[in-house]
């Protein structure tokens, strides 16, 4: 038993080291190590009509755990949603399942990802025809640029998290699919745009978003735009700098939200393999969405 352990593990480890940062769907990792909890942070306000908001998570690569920051993405298509990657544990390891666009949001681990994301379905805007629109409830939307807004407070509730569990399963989330999710996982996906994917690309890049580095507390868990190679050659180019800086104050619409003033605060890791870095142990306030409610609305971190 042990010997085919062993195999697998040396299997994993050499796919690894082939694709340090393969999240999406249509690619799965599995890691014998849990993820780190998420972090909890404010989002971004939303850079423009049609955008729709993507949460951070974390990636595996050849160094471990690497976070990917949240952010606001262009839908590739006029009526599809995001449904986030999630981490599972099966077969003795944990699994990604990658996220994908489609009509409906599907299971995504009963994770709380938060701004929407509140474990089942999403609860931060709808389609009304072409155009998306958000609730100000939960999205952090500039409403004299952005007019397609509406409020539905009725899907929130205030209690309190000790703990940001990135994961389903055994100590982490204890979650099924029901059938409304189950349906969606069976219509026509989109693949992640090639943008998410240079995102992810990008964050594998810079050692600040490794958990061996950060402790599993990334200084930048959320930015305005995608992190690409061609946005940040841009933005280097603005601020005559050629450091990955996500928090550069440029006046030609920076590539990176300046988070310089956000109210950041560092979750309590539940994860024995990070248990040597502090925390902060106070529970942290946190506004849910109601798991029975499938409607327009949402949860998110901290409501404004």
């Amino acid at each position: 038993m042990r010997p085919i352990r062993a195999l697998r593990t040396l299997f994993l480890a050499l796919l690894v080291s082939v694709v340090p940062a393969s999240s999406f769907a249509g690619i799965f990792l599995s890691v014998n190590i849990a993820p780190p909890v998420l972090p909890v942070y404010v989002q971004p306000v939303c850079p423009g009509d049609g955008y729709l908001w993507t949460p951070g998570y974390w990636a595996y690569g050849e160094a471990g755990y690497f976070w990917v920051p949240g952010t606001w993405v262009m839908a590739p298509r006029p009526g599809v949603l995001w449904t986030p990657g999630y981490w599972g544990w099966g077969g003795g390891l944990y699994l990604w399942h990658g996220g994908y666009w489609g009509p409906h949001v599907g299971f995504y681990g009963g994770v709380n990802y938060g701004y929407g994301y509140g474990g089942v379905g999403f609860f931060g805007g709808r389609w009304e025809g072409g155009r998306f629109a958000y609730n100000t409830a939960v999205m952090h939307v500039n409403t004299t640029v952005i007019h397609n807004t509406y409020i539905d407070n009725t899907v929130i509730h205030n209690t309190t998290v000790i703990n940001r569990t990135s994961f389903n399963g055994p100590n982490g989330v204890n979650a099924r699919p029901n059938g409304q999710e189950m349906s969606a996982m069976r219509e026509q996906h989109v693949q992640p745009t090639s943008e998410q994917m240079s995102h992810e690309n990008f964050a594998s890049t810079n050692r600040a978003n490794f958990a061996s580095v950060n402790g599993g507390r990334p200084a930048n868990p959320a930015v305005s735009r995608p992190m690409t190679s061609a946005n940040f050659a841009n933005h280097a180019a603005v601020n005559n700098n050629n450091r990955p800086a996500y928090n550069a104050n440029a006046n030609n619409r920076p590539a990176y939200n300046n988070n310089a003033n956000a109210s950041y605060k560092a979750p309590v890791n539940n994860q024995a393999h990070y248990a040597a870095a502090p925390h902060n142990n106070a529970p942290q306030q946190h506004n849910e969405t109601h798991p029975n409610n499938s409607g327009g609305g949402g949860g998110e971190h901290e409501h404004r």
